[in-house]
C-alpha cells in the first residue's frame, strides 16, 4: 500500500531541486521497507496533484529512481519498487532531511593514539594561546585575489587546469629557485625543487624516503612535535640530544655517530623549535662535516627565515653544503598565511625525483592556479613588501609581549628575547605546574592549550611556547590581564 502524502515531505524554500528531494525521500521509503517490492507507485499525474507539483518534477523523480535501480518500470502496467532488491538491515528508521551522519563504523580499521590530539573548542569570549602563528589580518588578500582573477581570466588558462607535473607548477620552481638563490644564499636549479603543500609534506616525504624500522634520526630533547610523530610513523628509534643557547649540542651527535649507524638529523637551524634559540656557526659547520663523514641526511626545516629582528637573516646549512646532504624544506605558510599551503622541498635532482614519485601517492599534485598566484606574487615583489611590512608590526608587538612579561611576571616566568620568530620560550618557576595554570585561567577565558606536548621526552623543564605575533597591541594586554589574574589566583 502506498503511504500518506504527508511523508513525501518536499521543501520548497530548499536550494535542492524538487525532483531530487522526492526522489530521495522514495529512496529512504524504499530502504527503510515502508515501500516493499514490487508497490506499485502512483502515476506521474495523479502523484502531482496529490504534491501540487508540475508533473514534470514527478516523471523526473522517476526517471532518477529507474536510473538508479530503485525501481522498475512495466509497460502498460505502471512504475514499481524493484522486486529484486535485497533487504537492508537497518535501526528504527528515522527520516531526516538534514542527512546527518553516523558516530561508528561497521567495520575495524587502525588507529594510533600517539596521533590523537586534543585541540580546544573555541569558545566566545576566550582567548587562545598558540605557538607562534602569524596574523591573518594582516595577510595582502587584496594582491593575492588581484593576481588570481588576473591569472584565472587569461585565455589559455585552461591549460593549467588538468594534470599537471608531480613536481608542481615549473615557472614556481623557476622563480623560487631564483628568489632562492639571492635571499638565502644557495645555488639550485629548479630541477632542486619539489614544490609541496607546506612544510610538514616536505618532512613526510623525507621520512618515507630515509627511514624504516628501527632506523636512528637525530632530533633535539626539545623539538617540534608534528616532525616527531611523522618520524615515529616510520617506526624510526628517536636519539635525542642536548639543546643549550646555542641550538643543538653536535658533540653529542658525533658520540652517537661513533656507537650508530644514523640516518639523518633533523634541526630547526634559524629558530630551534620550540626553544627559538640559533644555531651557532661553529656547530653548522661541524653538523655540515659530520653528515660527509658518516654519510647522513640532514633535514633543515626552515620554517620562518624571513623574521629577524635583531640582524639580518643567518643563511641556512643548505647554503654551505658541497655534498649534497642537506634537504632544505619550506614554505610560504608562516610568512604569509597558514591557509596558502605553498612549501618546498629542496635537495639533489636525484632525491627530488624520487621524493616526487613518492608524492603521487598522497598528493597527484598541487594546486597550479594557487602556485601560479605565488609565481607573480614573488617574483614582482610582494612577498618582500609584505615581510617588510609585518616584520616592523611583529618586532613591536615582541617588545611589547616581552616588556609585560618582565614587568607582571619577573618571579614567574624566565625566558630570553627571542631574535627572531613568532613566539617566546617561557620557563616556569618549578614552584608552579602548567597543568594547575591552564585549569585555572580557565575561569579567566585564557586557553593555555596543549603545554604537555612540549616536554616530549619527559625531561621535566616547564617550559613552553607562547606566540606573540597573532595578537594586536590591545589583545596582548588583555592576554597579559587574563594570565594576570591566574597567576594571582595560582599563587
Amino acid at each position: 500500500m502506498f503511504p500518506n502524502k504527508t511523508i513525501l515531505k518536499i521543501d520548497r524554500k530548499s536550494k535542492q531541486a524538487l525532483y531530487l528531494q522526492l526522489s530521495n525521500t522514495f529512496i529512504e521509503l524504499i530502504k527503510s521497507r515502508k515501500l516493499l517490492p514490487e508497490t506499485k507507485l502512483p502515476s506521474s499525474r495523479a502523484l502531482a496533484e496529490n504534491l501540487n507539483v508540475h508533473r514534470k518534477t514527478v516523471v523526473a523523480c522517476y526517471e532518477e529512481l529507474l536510473l538508479q535501480g530503485w525501481v522498475e518500470s512495466i509497460a502498460k502496467k505502471g512504475t514499481f519498487v524493484n522486486a529484486n532488491l535485497p533487504e537492508l538491515n537497518v535501526q528504527d528508521f528515522k527520516f531526516d532531511n538534514q542527512g546527518k551522519g553516523t558516530n561508528t563504523t561497521g567495520f575495524s580499521f587502525y588507529k594510533n593514539e600517539e596521533l590523537a590530539r586534543k585541540y580546544p573548542k573555541m569558545k566566545d569570549g576566550f582567548m587562545y594561546l598558540n605557538d607562534g602563528i602569524s596574523d591573518a589580518r594582516l595577510t595582502p588578500t587584496e594582491d593575492i585575489a588581484r593576481i588570481y582573477r588576473r591569472i584565472c581570466s587569461r585565455k589559455h588558462i585552461y591549460k593549467e587546469m588538468s594534470y599537471g607535473s608531480l613536481f608542481g607548477n615549473e615557472k614556481l620552481r623557476k622563480t623560487l629557485a631564483n628568489y632562492l638563490n639571492k635571499t638565502r644564499g644557495l645555488s639550485v636549479s629548479y630541477e632542486n625543487i619539489l614544490i609541496t603543500r607546506g612544510s610538514q609534506m616536505g618532512i613526510y616525504l623525507s621520512s618515507k624516503l630515509l627511514l624504516k624500522k628501527y632506523d636512528f634520526i637525530v632530533i633535539g630533547e626539545t623539538n617540534y612535535t608534528s616532525a616527531d610523530s611523522t618520524f615515529l610513523q616510520s617506526e624510526a628509534n628517536l636519539a635525542r640530544v642536548s639543546v643549550d643557547e646555542n641550538g643543538l649540542k653536535i658533540q653529542e651527535i658525533e658520540e652517537i655517530c661513533k656507537k650508530k649507524s644514523i640516518k639523518a638529523v633533523y634541526v630547526t637551524s634559524h629558530h630551534h623549535h620550540p626553544t627559538t634559540v640559533t644555531l651557532s656557526a661553529e656547530r653548522r659547520i661541524h653538523l655540515l662535516n659530520l653528515a660527509q663523514k658518516y654519510s647522513f641526511a640532514i633535514i633543515e626545516d626552515d620554517y620562518d627565515y624571513d623574521f629577524n629582528y635583531n640582524h639580518s637573516p643567518i643563511l641556512p646549512l643548505a647554503s654551505h653544503d658541497a655534498n649534497g646532504n642537506v634537504i632544505y624544506i619550506g614554505s610560504v605558510c608562516k610568512t604569509v598565511a597558514p591557509v596558502f599551503r605553498v612549501g618546498y622541498l629542496i635537495a639533489s635532482k636525484e632525491f627530488v625525483n624520487e621524493a616526487s614519485n613518492q608524492r603521487r601517492f598522497i598528493d597527484r599534485q598541487g594546486d597550479a592556479l594557487l602556485e601560479l598566484t605565488f609565481e607573480e606574487f614573488i617574483k614582482n615583489g610582494d612577498l618582500d613588501r609584505h615581510v617588510k611590512k609585518v616584520m616592523k608590526v611583529y618586532k613591536t608587538r615582541r617588545d611589547l609581549f616581552c616588556r609585560l612579561l618582565e614587568d607582571k611576571f619577573k618571579d614567574v616566568f624566565h625566558f630570553e628575547i627571542p631574535k627572531g620568530g613568532m613566539a617566546v620560550w617561557l620557563t616556569l618557576n618549578k614552584k608552579y605546574s602548567w597543568k594547575t595554570i591552564a585549569e585555572i585561567a580557565q575561569k579567566h577565558k585564557l586557553e593555555i592549550g596543549e603545554w604537555q606536548r612540549y616536554d616530549a621526552s619527559n625531561s621535566g623543564h616547564n617550559s613552553i611556547r607562547m606566540g606573540f605575533a597573532t595578537y594586536n597591541e590591545e589583545e596582548i594586554y588583555e592576554l597579559i590581564n587574563r594570565l594576570s589574574k591566574t597567576m594571582n589566583e595560582v599563587k
